[in-house]
């Protein structure tokens, strides 16, 4: 006795799906939203671009210039129309007894500070908090 195929599942024939299957796909999506997550981004965020500045006022006639190349050398002079040449000064102590005699000498000229651009913005700052605290109240940042 020979049975065929179609006597052995109760004479019906089994029809294809022709449906796509989409949970494989979305379980992919997901993990890799969630890599995308957890990878940080490949930018630095302490990079600061600092944009320059046109002139808001007209600088004074003569200041103490204070200069801090990115490669930590400083030096300090008179600068305007009584110019001192620059000295280079071998740390930031040398650098402040040197401002603090030069203010001394002229009391009222003000303070500008020549930051390079790719000089750390702590070594700025500190030598701005510690101009204030030698009672220099004019100090001043140079721009472009």
């Amino acid at each position: 006795m020979a049975f065929s195929s179609s006597s052995m599942r109760g004479g019906r024939k089994r029809k294809f799906k022709s449906e796509i299957n989409v949970v494989p796909y979305i379980d992919v999506m997901l993990v890799l939203l969630i890599i995308f997550m957890a990878v940080p981004a490949n930018e630095v965020p302490s990079v600061v671009n600092l944009p320059s500045a046109e002139k808001t006022s007209l600088p004074p006639d003569t200041y103490i210039r204070v200069s801090v190349q990115s490669d930590n050398r400083l030096s300090i002079g008179v600068g305007g129309k009584q110019k001192i040449a620059p000295e280079d000064v071998a740390d930031r102590t040398a650098l402040l007894e040197r401002l603090r005699a030069l203010h001394e000498e002229h009391p009222d000229y003000p303070v500008l500070i020549e930051g390079d651009r790719d000089s750390k913005y702590d070594d700025v700052i500190q030598l701005i908090s510690e101009a204030k605290k030698m009672g220099i109240n004019r100090v001043g940042l140079a721009t472009k």
